[in-house]
């Protein structure tokens, strides 16, 4: 296994909820749905997409709320209803939320999507920007860019 610096650590606000991730992640998103302006209660959702297989909770169990499907489940803390990450795919990737880091350096978006439905006052500089998700092959020349970026 790598050592703990190959790693980031965060959790829901309670505490009750904690988990582990690669670092750095694949690549970094915002979504402007209103879907995610709902669940967050602000203008937009903030992630950090990592490998499903190398994501661990390593305190509490999370419970699935908000969405939830064969494609996507959004999961909570069941005590202080955070919400904590996304498993997409039956889990082949975790988006979790780059708030719930707890370092969040590194974490702005180099992805945004739904721009279609963004809060009008709303102002963003990220490399890629899409009115709806990219493409599923779009996502492999941008998780590239993103990945050079780190070197």
């Amino acid at each position: 296994m790598a050592d703990s610096a190959h790693f980031r650590e965060g959790g829901c606000r309670c505490g009750q909820l904690r988990f582990r991730i690669p670092w750095p992640p694949m690549i970094t998103m915002t979504c402007h749905c209103t879907g995610c302006q709902k669940m967050t209660g602000g203008p937009y959702s903030l992630s950090a997409m990592v490998a499903g297989d190398a994501f661990e909770v390593t305190k509490g169990q999370p419970v699935v709320g908000g969405l939830k499907g064969d494609e996507i489940d959004h999961m909570f803390c069941p005590n202080c209803m955070s919400w904590v990450f996304t498993r997409v795919m039956d889990g082949a990737f975790i988006n979790v939320r780059s708030p719930m880091l707890d370092d969040t350096s590194g974490t702005e978006p180099y992805v945004e999507s739904y721009t279609s439905e963004k809060l009008d006052w709303v102002k963003l500089e990220t490399p890629h920007s899409f009115e709806k998700f990219p493409e599923l092959d779009d996502y492999t020349a941008i998780i590239q860019a993103y990945a050079a970026r780190q070197d």
